[in-house]
């Protein structure tokens, strides 16, 4: 088994962060399969690519902001069936530690966000860093209707879309009905993240926040192995910051980073991205 070199506890009991394998794309309608194996694919990318190895010894490499020392991280594996998520995210929430999930396909959030919700007792503000709105409301139960399946777990009035630029045409009505603020990757260029980093604090100040990156809001030639790749994306260092920027808040109560497809990445590119992108919101808590 496969396991985090950040990873520095032996149980769950101590921790503050627990990382959590899903390597399960069954409500994938994607014509880019292979997004099971990313749980694996990713923890490798970190094990060998944010390490050192010199005299015997492996030598971390620090993040860009915040810290990663005294940050008790336990790596829980992969769980055989998605459907299991819910179950382990809620004890994870109600022990008061937060759950770092690896897709696997981005239906994995609808467990999750359900999950948290429902142990903090509370509708959540939704961050949901995506080129598409996965706000389908016509076909339910799969990775394009995950905020049409989360509904009642979500204040979508202190919640955003980020880097948004596939949209369906119902997806934007449904999105406006609900007061679901939107920033596609134009507006973001012409305002500046600095700026965007400031709304987003406003939009979600005193809520619980869930953060959700699908690693295709970023544009494919930062990203190319993602299962629906979508031209005119953020760049790497833009949405890092913004993580920073809204992790550092103090807030989120669950993070999730999904649809990494390993057979599509050029020399794991997109992995050691998504590698990156997680140690930089850890160290961002």
């Amino acid at each position: 088994m496969i396991r985090l070199h950040r990873s520095n506890a032996d149980t769950m009991k101590d921790v503050e962060i627990v990382v959590i394998g899903v390597p399960d794309e069954s409500n994938s309608h994607a014509k880019r399969k292979g997004t099971s194996r990313a749980p694996d694919v990713l923890r490798i990318a970190s094990n060998d690519y944010e390490f050192f190895e010199r005299g015997g010894k492996l030598i971390p490499t620090c993040p860009m902001s915040g810290t990663l020392n005294r940050k008790c991280i336990f790596d829980a594996g992969n769980i055989p069936d998605k459907h299991r998520l819910r179950e382990l995210v809620t004890d994870i929430t109600l022990k008061g530690k937060l759950p770092i999930m690896i897709g696997g396909d981005h239906s994995l959030s609808t467990e999750a966000i359900q999950a948290v919700s429902s142990a903090i007792g509370k509708k959540l503000s939704l961050l949901y860093f995506d080129a598409h709105p996965d706000f389908v409301s016509s076909t339910t139960n799969y990775y394009g209707s995950v905020l049409t399946d989360t509904t009642q777990s979500l204040n979508f009035r202190k919640s955003m879309l980020i880097g948004t630029r596939a949209a369906e045409p119902e997806e934007l009505e449904n999105a406006k009905k609900v007061g679901l603020r939107i920033l596609n990757p134009l507006e973001i260029a012409e305002i500046g993240v600095k700026r965007v980093a400031q709304m987003i604090r406003a939009r979600t100040r005193g809520s619980n926040v869930y953060v959700s990156v699908d690693l295709d809001c970023l544009d494919p030639a930062f990203a190319p192995g993602v299962s629906v790749p979508s031209p005119g994306g953020l760049s790497s260092i833009d949405l890092i910051y913004l993580l920073n920027k809204t992790i550092s808040t103090g807030n989120v109560v669950a993070i999730d980073i999904v649809e990494l497809a390993p057979d599509y990445d050029i020399n794991n590119t997109t992995a050691m991205l998504a590698a990156r992108i997680m140690s930089e919101c850890i160290a961002s808590l």
